[in-house]
Parts: C-alpha cells; sequence; structure tokens
C-alpha cells in the first residue's frame, strides 16, 4: 500500500476525532462568542474531513459512475463546510 493511501484514513480518522470534540464543546458551551467559535472550528475540521473523503474516492479507488458522483458530492459539501466555518471562525473572533 502506498504511503498516501496510508496518510488518507489516518487523516479522517484525526478531523473526525477533532470535529465531535469540537460539537462536544459547541452544545455544552454557555457562553454564545465560545459556542460560535467551537461550532466554527467543528465545520472547519469536517469540511476538511469529506474533502479527504472525496479525494480519496476520486483518485485511489477503481473509477465508477456512482464513486464519481459521491466523490463530488463530498467535495462540494466539504467546501461548503470548510467556507462557513473560516466565515463564521472569523466573525466570532471579532466579537
Amino acid at each position: 500500500m502506498e504511503t498516501t493511501q496510508m496518510i488518507l484514513p489516518v487523516l479522517i480518522v484525526i478531523t473526525l476525532i477533532i470535529s465531535v470534540f469540537y460539537s462536544f464543546r459547541s452544545r455544552r458551551s454557555q457562553d454564545p462568542k465560545l459556542r460560535g467559535i467551537y461550532a466554527s472550528r467543528m465545520n472547519i475540521a469536517m469540511g476538511l474531513m469529506l474533502i479527504v473523503i472525496a479525494i480519496s474516492q476520486l483518485f485511489f479507488f477503481t473509477d465508477s459512475n456512482t464513486r464519481r458522483v459521491f466523490g463530488i458530492i463530498c467535495f462540494l459539501l466539504g467546501m461548503f463546510n470548510l467556507f462557513a466555518g473560516l466565515r463564521n471562525h472569523s466573525h466570532f473572533s471579532r466579537q
């Protein structure tokens, strides 16, 4: 197995753990500013995770239409989450 194919599952697990961590912190926080910052960090981690999943689906497996559609959907959702998380993080950091 190539090193790139070994790194991608590790990145997926790391971003999943970070996303769950910030999800719990966001839900337990009483301060609205901290809640927004934690939720935006969760969106950033989730966006990165979806982008890594899309990369693995589009480039490292046998090519099929179903895999291609799934990879494109994951990529688009990941880009949206990443953009929304970065935008929200800058908004809540300024407050």
